[in-house]
């Protein structure tokens, strides 16, 4: 099975630093079932190909494979593994670029941290859920996908296409991004792992997919395919990545483990029409439908993440413009590439005026000018000293005519698993307030600045604990 990178970046032979493979060498490495190879096929300044070949011996194979394997009785016979890209190839990744996608690099480190032309391609990659479901998995993190079905047989047209696909993926991304992206990817696609899936998976899974799985749209199937729908493996992943883009960029800990409904074993990824709607869905509808209640058109995201709430309004015609602002330079550029800014002109994206850097404390004229800010699950990270420099900046200064807020119920947390007793749902939040505390501080807010609140419940209304999130909506 054959992966290559290619880059077009000036001093393409970089690509060797970055790698930790030298250009100028064949290099051979072992694995525990064949062999793997990196060679440049194409080593110029201007142009460089890096590729890694694994050649799998079938009789290694048949030592390695568990019987848990769905084909295993004819697997040891026939099998598709030393042909097409899988979990074999991902392991080998992991072991051949192991500092690459640690995203280090002593000899070029600001290198390392720059994003750079690449082109991936994978001849023949198992596709569960055919071209679709690869443009589905790579596209929201900023590729531009050619996934083009592998025929059974050329001569016989009227067979149809296999379950391959080529796949090409074009981008402009850090390379550590990229071979994480692919680590976890390949195997999803393929839906099927080569090893037992123990509890250390959910760590892979993580460490592979920080910065970009929390804030996936497919999250949720994403991970269960990764971890072959094993319920409790799930759920601990799902609950670690739940709302992790609204944190710091190195956390990613337990909170809400409740966030989404893993799939049942054996169930396969797809989820019931009627399963319910995970909390950060429902947030993200309420949201949407106070800003068409109270006819805002134009909008700011006022610690806009990743861009998640961004991308759904963009996609709503009703929204005629739209802006996002956020601390972190890094959530910033998961939010363009997620809203593909760089792609303009585009439909969706045309509405997006811009994202930008910016601290909610500190009075900034590109807040004004908008009928609406929203602050999603913000003022939770927010030092309680502070707080009434964002409500100066927010309500004062910016002073849009509708504010929307959410932030957890501290009342509802008793009802995840696994939160012990007093611990909040981050160990980024500075605090979680009670309804009767949110209440208190939105009719302060109100009354100070101008503004009339009305409290809407986000999430199942518990009627002893409350919903999960509160919503406060605030009209000037």
């Amino acid at each position: 099975m054959l992966l290559t990178i290619t880059t077009t970046m000036s001093q393409a032979t970089d690509l060797g630093f970055l790698l930790h493979k030298h250009p100028g060498r064949v290099q051979r490495f072992e694995q525990s079932y064949g062999r793997a190879h990196v060679f440049y096929p194409d080593a110029e300044e201007q142009h460089c190909t890096a590729a890694l070949l694994l050649d799998v011996d079938p009789v290694e194979l048949v030592r390695t494979r568990g019987r848990g394997t769905p084909d295993f009785s004819l697997g040891q016979y026939v099998n598709d593994r030393p042909y097409a890209a899988s979990s074999l190839l991902a392991s080998a990744m992991a072991n051949v670029f192991r500092t690459a996608m640690r995203g280090r690099c002593d000899l070029r480190p600001e290198l390392a941290e720059t994003p750079i032309p690449l082109e991936i391609v994978l001849p023949a990659l198992p596709c569960r859920g055919g071209p679709g479901q690869a443009e589905r998995f790579f596209a929201p993190l900023g590729w531009d996908v050619s996934a083009v079905p592998v025929p059974l047989d050329p001569d016989f047209p009227d067979w149809g296409d296999s379950r391959y696909v080529t796949l090409t993926l074009t981008g402009t991304l850090r390379l550590a991004d990229a071979l994480n992206q692919l680590y976890v990817l390949l195997p999803v696609l393929d839906d099927a792992k080569h090893y037992w899936m123990a509890p250390d998976e959910v760590d892979k899974l993580i460490r592979a997919g920080e910065g970009w799985l929390a804030a996936h749209p497919d999250r949720g199937a994403i991970t269960r395919r990764y971890l072959a729908n094993r319920r409790a493996l799930v759920r601990s992943a799902l609950g670690r990545l739940a709302d992790a883009e609204d944190a710091p960029d190195e956390e990613l800990d337990p909170i809400e483990v409740e966030e989404e409904a893993p799939a049942e074993e054996g169930q396969g990824e797809a989820a019931p029409e009627d399963a319910p709607l995970s909390l950060s869905e429902l947030r993200l509808r309420s949201v949407e439908q106070a800003l068409r209640d109270e006819n805002a058109r134009r909008v700011i995201d006022l610690g806009c993440g990743s861009g998640k709430l961004l991308a759904r309004l963009a996609k709503d015609e009703f929204f005629s413009e739209l802006s996002g602002s956020d601390v972190s330079y890094r959530a910033l550029g998961h939010a363009s590439r997620r809203l593909r800014l760089d792609k303009r002109p585009h439909s969706e994206s045309a509405r997006v005026r811009e994202v930008f850097q910016g601290a909610l404390t500190y009075a900034d004229e590109r807040f004004r000018g908008y009928e609406a800010a929203v602050l999603m699950e913000v003022i939770e990270h927010v030092d309680p000293p502070r707080l009434t420099a964002v409500e100066r900046v927010v309500f004062g200064h910016a002073a849009p005519r509708v504010v929307v807020v959410t932030t957890p119920n501290a009342e509802h947390n008793v009802r995840y698993e696994g939160l012990a007793p007093g611990a909040m749902r981050h160990p980024d939040h500075r605090f979680e307030w009670t309804r009767a505390e949110f209440r208190a501080w939105a009719d302060r807010v109100a009354a100070e600045h101008g503004y009339r609140v009305r409290h809407v419940p986000v999430g199942d209304d518990d009627p002893e604990v409350g919903a999960p999130t509160q919503m406060g909506v605030f009209t000037r």
